[in-house]
């Protein structure tokens, strides 16, 4: 049965607007990290159905708005306004790099599958790659758009899928860096997007209040989804490529099953806008964080 496991309240001091959840492969700990606008990026432990805090981490300036963990759970990344992304060791909490991603240019970011790279959309349009190791600009990508407000990389690394504030979606061929496919099918901002972990769809949430999926290949529409009732904020698949999960300005987090193109489950937990979602690895579990400061745990059958 769906439900809630734990609510955190007052889990930072301002609004938490993202959010990541990854099982260590090192010793099995599971870590949610979360990024606020209160500057801080903090690393939660996941351990008989309660949260622990692990560390807190600062030395961000202007306000969280992106953050991930790579694929082993050992590193974390964090982006912020303050034009700076930071890479965070989660075992001791420290700072492990900092990389000026400037002038303003770091509002979201991701870890490539691989963990070599992390992409980082930019004002200007261009997607960022730097290297995790180098802390350098490996190399970018220009859209030839708008500011790039989303970013996913395809779980086999073959793609990167970046949404614009205009609504614009482009799909990067990442084994020749061309642009594959510019899609077009919403009238308002892409808030977020996530790939299948088969990597053959693209799932994708706008401020229009629609979800849409994409497949990949033929850049087809394969459906349009609706009910939340203002700006779908995230989407995150779930690990078994059946269900994803949505969040919204509605301040409701919505679980969609993606063959049958429905909604089947609403939690209506929170008391603000949630900003984030997303599954722990086993997809047992969702974590959700708001304007609201809270972080809240929900159960999912499986």
């Amino acid at each position: 049965m769906y439900s809630l496991a734990c609510k955190q309240e007052s889990a930072h001091a301002e609004s938490i607007w993202s959010c990541a959840w990854v099982k260590s492969e090192k010793d099995g700990t599971e870590n949610i990290v979360t990024g606020s606008l209160d500057d801080t990026v903090k690393c939660w432990k996941w351990v008989d159905e309660k949260l622990e805090l692990r560390h807190v981490m600062e030395g961000h300036q202007l306000g969280v708005v992106s953050v991930d963990i790579n694929h082993s759970g050992t590193l974390a990344a964090s982006s912020s306004l303050d034009s700076h992304i930071k890479l965070w060791d989660l075992e001791s909490g420290k700072q492990f790099k900092s990389i000026d991603a400037g002038p303003v240019d770091a509002w979201t970011i991701c870890f490539s599958p691989d963990s070599r790279f992390l992409a980082s959309g930019s004002h200007m349009g261009k997607i960022n790659l730097f290297g995790v190791e180098s802390g350098k600009k490996e190399t970018s990508l220009d859209t030839r758009g708008k500011f790039t407000i989303s970013i996913a990389y395809s779980p086999d690394g073959k793609y990167i899928a970046c949404g614009a504030i205009d609504g614009i979606i482009n799909i990067f061929d990442m084994t020749t860096g061309k642009l594959m496919h510019t899609l077009e099918g919403h009238a308002m901002t892409i808030r977020s997007l996530c790939f299948s972990p088969d990597s053959q769809l693209l799932i994708t949430a706008s401020d229009d209040g629609h979800i849409k999926m994409y497949d990949v290949q033929h850049a087809n529409v394969a459906g349009t989804l609706s009910g939340h009732g203002s700006w779908v904020l995230d989407v995150a698949f779930a690990p078994d490529n059946r269900n994803f999960v949505s969040c919204s300005s509605d301040k409701t987090v919505k679980v969609w099953n993606a063959s049958e193109r429905k909604c089947v489950h609403t939690f209506h937990d929170h008391i603000d806008q949630v900003w984030s979602a997303k599954y722990n690895t086993s997809g047992a579990k969702i974590v959700s964080v708001s304007d609201d400061r809270a972080l809240h745990v929900y159960n999912c059958p499986v």
